[in-house]
């Protein structure tokens, strides 16, 4: 693997003759005196210099190359089969031993070849609609066609049971959502989708318009947390929107995009003027309350959404333009840290807490979720859209075509997919679930833990902690997926075929299905007899598309929620309140 840190592209010496013929003669005439053949080209010069200076097309590349760009490379688009085939077969590994054992199954745990489900009362086919629409990408029609009669028949919503507010609309709402748009508009998916959001409507009925985070399906009722004290995680409430707005598209029932709208108006009425959240707010009065700020679990899907809000209508809403604008700045300000000994860029949480004198502080805290590695893409994706002086950004891009805050946050997306990458530096090739990094003074041996990065807890010869497992999370190869398609570049495609023989070695159950593993710096493995939802929702799918051809779900016409269902853009047809 190749160290982080940045890399130049070497500037490009063509078009610089503009299609003249550069060797021809020299028509005969009349001389002129040397002082003004001299004077002429001095004046050429200048000229030259003048046009290079402001990065004119007419001659060539820019004058200056964009970090973390490599030079030598040769941008690739077509599609590496075998391992594209490879990553199909994998899929197919999984999704019929679910089938085989749990059909119609929430959760599916391949040891036990058994399936569970959310709530007491039953299911709602987590699996399935989380699963679907990656068979369509694929091309596997048998598959699509048994998962569609399933949804067509045995999907019910009738379950007196509390589900999780964001769960099920990320999942299930989203992924029928995305099964309707790839089938070609098949219309037993847009039914179901829009019975679920109807039934979950409910939850913004609350004194602020905030959800609630937990539904009842069949009583349509919105429950609070008991566990959370009626708090709301931030990113719970913040990651309904592309969705919602996407049913109301669809429907043309507009109280779906106002009730999600309506959150984001709320949250941006109480936020800090540094653009960073606390991971926790009250639901009554819509403000938030003192936790900690975070771009792990509870936060992370806040500010995905920013960005994928703004593309999701066509770069028209220019509020989200601006949120997403100040809440990266916040990151590169106060969160953005780099390791002791190799410089691993990271990004670190802040955490709350009282001083002697009773005043709050903020402790920064070296952790990084691996949930955090969704930004490294996100920022890059950012930069070319959000940060971008032109619509059409060449790939990969230019200095002359990024704004200072967009080559700002291409480069910390660069350097922050290294560093992801550099968690996969374990026994196994998987990355654990959280990471910390070497500060001055943290006290620790160095001749018993790394000195870059290590995994809080673990010890020999001891049960491992929690931070040491690796549950099938796709947020690398997301971001690895969403590089390679905006530089064309190879490595990326290598660091996700790292990552999937990893996950071939170690999780791949023989029988069918995939399970997470307990400690990823222990071999042989133990598992957790646990095969998540999202590793054929986000895992498969994102490393699918890395191996496709670019043309497959291209990113300028569609966004992915945070369970990697793509949606395609559009251009809203109601006026928005909030813009």
């Amino acid at each position: 693997m190749e160290e982080p840190g940045v890399r130049q592209r070497k500037k490009a010496a063509t078009e610089f003759t503009n299609g003249h013929d550069t060797g021809s003669e020299t028509k005969s005439g009349p001389a002129f005196p040397k002082v003004y053949i001299l004077l002429a080209a001095v004046l050429a010069l200048a000229l030259y210099n003048f046009l290079a200076l402001v990065k004119s097309p007419l001659l060539g590349a820019p004058t200056r190359h964009l970090p973390g760009v490599r030079t030598h490379y040769v941008p690739t688009f077509t599609a590496d089969e075998a391992r594209r085939d490879a990553v199909v077969e994998a899929f197919k590994h999984a999704w019929l031993a679910y089938e085989r054992d749990a059909m119609g199954d929430d959760e599916y745990h391949p040891i036990a070849h058994t399936g569970s489900n959310l709530t007491k009362a039953g299911g709602i086919g987590y699996t399935v609609a989380d699963s679907i629409d990656t068979m369509i990408i694929m091309g596997l029609e048998d598959e699509y066609q048994r998962a569609r009669a399933w949804v067509a028949d045995k999907l019910s919503f009738e379950r007196d049971g509390n589900f999780n507010t964001f769960e099920v609309t990320i999942r299930v709402l989203g992924g029928l959502l995305s099964a309707y748009h790839l089938s070609g508009d098949d219309t037993v998916f847009l039914e179901k989708a829009q019975e679920l959001g109807s039934r979950i409507l409910p939850v913004f009925e609350t004194e602020s318009g905030l959800p609630l985070s937990l539904i009842n399906l069949a009583l349509r009722e919105g429950v609070p947390d008991r566990d959370t004290g009626g708090m709301i995680s931030t990113a719970e409430a913040s990651t309904l929107q592309l969705e919602f707005r996407y049913l109301a598209y669809l429907t043309d029932e507009d109280t779906y995009w106002e009730k999600a709208e309506n959150v984001m108006a709320v949250l941006r009425a109480s936020a800090m003027t540094s653009g960073l959240v606390p991971i926790f707010v009250d639901s009554k009065m819509g403000r938030y309350q003192t936790s900690p700020i975070r771009l792990g679990s509870r936060g992370d899907s806040y500010y995905e959404y920013l960005l994928k809000q703004y593309l999701q209508t066509n770069q028209t809403e220019l509020v989200y333009r601006e949120m997403y604008d100040t809440a990266m700045t916040g990151i590169q300000t106060h969160l953005v840290k780099r390791g002791l000994s190799s410089q691993l860029l990271y990004i670190a949480e802040l955490n709350p807490e009282r001083t002697q004198n009773g005043e709050l502080g903020w402790r920064l805290t070296p952790k990084q979720d691996h949930l955090v590695c969704f930004l490294g893409g996100s920022l890059m994706l950012g930069a070319t859209t959000s940060g971008a002086l032109t619509h059409n950004v060449s790939i990969p891009p230019s200095t002359d075509e990024l704004t200072n805050q967009g080559e700002r946050d291409w480069l910390t997306g660069v350097e922050l997919i290294d560093t992801c990458m550099a968690t996969h530096d374990t026994q196994t090739g998987l990355a654990p679930e959280i990471a910390h990094f070497r500060i001055l003074g943290d006290g620790m041996d160095d001749s018993v833990v790394p000195a870059d990065w290590y995994i809080k807890g673990a010890r020999p010869n001891a049960p491992p902690p929690f931070d040491a497992r690796y549950i099938l999370r796709p947020e690398t190869v997301e971001s690895i997926f969403i590089a390679f398609r905006l530089t064309g570049d190879p490595k990326y495609r290598d660091y996700g075929w790292a990552i999937f023989q990893a996950i071939e070695k170690h999780c791949r159950i023989p029988t069918g299905g995939y399970a997470s593993v307990i400690n990823v710096d222990q071999v042989p493995v133990e598992y957790d007899d646990k095969m998540e939802t999202f590793l054929m929702s986000e895992t498969l799918k994102y490393l699918y598309l890395l191996f496709a051809d670019s043309s497959v779900l291209p990113l300028n016409d569609y966004v992915f929620n945070t369970e990697a269902h793509p949606l395609p853009v559009f251009n809203p047809t109601i006026r928005t309140g909030f813009s």
